[in-house]
């Protein structure tokens, strides 16, 4: 018979001989088993995940994890709640039109808006390559400060940014933003300065992202730019001509610079 021990207030199942053992989980059987002497210390074990793998590369727009994704532990009801999709068969209708199977119980307010600050928090996260233990740092970051209410009327997206700048310091990778502080800072001086008349928003801010990279240890091609942005190369080196004459004046006070000014490329 297992015994169990407090770990962070969590009961653990372990092996009454091998207490510290790392238990060996059978998906299969549902049995979990000592390594050391075989024991099998719990059995029916329930696996919360996806009942089938999704790869990042497939190409079908479904996912076919029938059993639905993993647990949620940061959402009130774990993500758990089912939902029925829209009939498309007559038997689906009443005799007055009206669907016979309706959901019953939908996601509450503050679940549904957790719920779209993750995604943004996912999406943020990948376009900067940022690994998954940042993503899981800044959605608990979030949801303390959702339920604080301590930014109350500010806009999740806002914070969502703000949460993950933390994180990452946090973790200690917090050179990513320091290129991206000096690139918000040479864009804003660009477009004071009447620099990049006509020129969209999205690659002023490449060219600057470009600009800051290149001066700095964390140099990064226009490509590599470009595929996060959804912005082509030649509009970021249009853009980066029209900056690069007042380079000395675009970049902060307080950048430390890895390439001098005069040695940025001149495309």
């Amino acid at each position: 018979m297992a015994s169990t021990s407090r770990l962070d207030a969590l009961p653990r199942v372990t092996c009454p001989n091998h207490p510290d053992a790392i238990l060996v989980e059978d998906y299969r059987a549902g049995d979990m088993i000592c390594p050391e002497c075989g024991l099998v210390v719990g059995d029916r074990v329930i696996d919360v995940g996806s009942e089938w793998r999704t790869f990042s590369n497939d190409k079908a727009t479904k996912d076919p994890s029938r059993v639905g994704d993993s647990q949620n532990p940061l959402l009130s009801d774990g993500d758990l709640s089912t939902m029925i999709g829209k009939g498309t068969g007559a038997a689906s209708f009443d005799e007055f039109g009206n669907s016979k199977y309706q959901n019953r119980r939908t996601m509450s307010s503050s679940d549904r808006a957790m719920m779209n600050a993750f995604k943004e928090i996912t999406t943020m996260a990948d376009r900067i390559n940022l690994p998954r233990n940042i993503v899981d740092r800044t959605n608990n970051l979030f949801k303390q400060v959702y339920e604080q209410k301590s930014l109350k009327g500010r806009a999740n997206d806002a914070i969502a940014s703000a949460c993950l700048y933390i994180a990452c310091r946090q973790e200690g990778v917090p050179r990513t933003f320091k290129v991206q502080m000096a690139a918000t800072h040479i864009a804003r001086k660009a477009v004071e300065l009447d620099l990049v008349p006509g020129r969209s928003p999205i690659s002023v801010a490449a060219a600057a992202i470009y600009m800051a990279s290149q001066a700095s240890a964390e140099k990064r091609t226009q490509k590599e730019i470009g595929d996060i942005a959804g912005v082509a190369d030649v509009t970021i080196r249009q853009s980066y001509r029209l900056i690069y004459p007042r380079a000395p004046d675009l970049f902060p006070t307080d950048f430390k610079f890895d390439t001098p000014v005069d040695k940025l490329p001149q495309l």
